[in-house]
């Protein structure tokens, strides 16, 4: 029988299929297609302690349609069967929201401003990313973000509707994190430097701030070192987190999948950018993003690593091939490799002593770190660091509810 961490891991390899028998369409939260398409799954809840495990899972990839897990559904109960085995796991279906069908002031549906992915709130709030609109596309490939920007989601969205969804995902749905992020920009000057969408956040943060309130998350693609003062702009503004998603860590890799990064930034100012701001917003605050299960896990394990000695916190995505991306057809990675990378991602923490699952927010489209406990060996050293992780969430409390509140009361 796979742990709760392992059934997770599956399911993010495997994909599931739906049986006859399971309405989970009906109760279960829609499947959409927005920002970069990672969140294109069903939304589901594999019990466990001490905390339960949310995971986005595909059910509409091809390679879902085939898989060994089946979602059933028996009197309301829903349960993951395992064809190899026999074995049925227990897992929720969370309802949809209300808010996903309710309407701004503006008139503007909310499920195509925001999207709930666990408990945490994501909104693409910049028009469509620049590199999809070279004649030679520049696109990250296995990005989906051109194709729903403007059609499963507002292509532009009002700050005041942005601050609506947020309050309803905060009153109605229990969120407290709004993580905003945004593609390739410039500014239309003489040297053409890049922008990267930082400004574009600027004024979401200090509204969600002022009028919402919660843990706010920036993630864009990095500026230039001259233009560090942009980060200092938003941390005053309100910012909490920034995450830099610089996805490879093998050169080569980098170059040929993420060709507009490559041409423009480059791998190294990721790592100056995690520098800095994890400098000024202090240890696990900032995330360096990567994918597991294209390039080799040796080269993933060196960018967890690469990632750690930056000051960062790592955050390693199962790597998906999303419908409609150029890397669509390429097989999803294998689960055994996946377990070796997160018990790795675990003891890369635990070395650096960083704080893991202090905050209440559960991000369904990643294995989160304090989750992958069960994939290392027990030791002393080890069970020291899960205590005092416990202690701190708990010492935390206090603070969140402090954040939870708007900035204006």
């Amino acid at each position: 029988m796979l742990k709760p961490v392992e059934l997770e891991i599956e399911l993010f390899c495997r994909g599931m299929r739906i049986d006859s028998s399971c309405h989970a369409g009906e109760v279960g939260r829609r499947i959409t297609r927005t920002r970069a398409g990672l969140g294109s799954g069903l939304e589901i809840v594999i019990p466990a302690a001490p905390k339960d495990i949310w995971v986005n899972v595909p059910v509409a990839e091809t390679f879902a349609t085939h898989s060994v897990f089946a979602l059933r559904e028996v009197d309301g109960r829903h349960t993951v069967l395992d064809a190899r085995n026999g074995t049925e796991y227990d897992v929720v279906i969370p309802p949809e929201p209300e808010w996903y069908s309710q309407l701004t002031s503006g008139g503007v549906p909310m499920s195509r401003i925001g999207v709930l992915q666990g408990n945490y709130l994501g909104i693409y709030v910049s028009a469509r990313c620049l590199y999809w609109s070279s004649s030679i596309s520049l696109a990250c490939k296995f990005c989906t973000t051109g194709k729903n920007v403007g059609t499963a989601e507002e292509s532009r969205k009002k700050v005041s509707d942005v601050v609506e969804v947020a309050r309803a995902a905060r009153d109605q749905s229990g969120a407290i994190f709004t993580h905003l992020n945004t593609g390739y920009h410039y500014e239309e000057q003489d040297d053409r430097e890049a922008m990267h969408g930082l400004r574009m956040c600027e004024p979401y943060v200090k509204a969600v701030r002022r009028e919402v309130g919660g843990f706010i998350g920036v993630q864009a693609v990095p500026v230039p070192q001259r233009k560090f003062h942009e980060y200092d702009a938003l941390i005053e503004a309100g910012t909490d987190h920034f995450s830099f998603c610089y996805e490879f860590e093998d050169p080569e890799v980098f170059a040929r999948i993420c060709p507009g990064k490559a041409q423009t930034v480059g791998q190294h100012a990721f790592f100056e950018a995690m520098e800095y701001t994890a400098k000024k917003l202090g240890r696990g605050r900032v995330s360096g993003e990567i994918i597991a299960g294209v390039e080799p896990i040796e080269a993933t394990k060196r960018g967890i690593d690469r990632i750690v000695d930056a000051g960062a916190f790592p955050t390693v995505c199962i790597f998906r091939p999303t419908i409609g991306s150029e890397m669509e057809h390429v097989p999803p990675p294998n689960p055994e490799a996946m377990r070796e990378v997160f018990a790795y991602l675990h003891q890369a923490c635990e070395r650096a002593g960083l704080p893991i699952g202090i905050l209440p927010i559960e991000v369904s489209l990643v294995v989160q770190p304090e989750e992958t406990l069960a994939l290392v060996e027990p030791s002393l050293k080890t069970y020291a660091y899960t205590w005092k992780n416990r202690l701190l969430k708990q010492i935390a409390k206090p603070y969140v509810a402090w954040k939870a509140r708007p900035s204006i009361g």
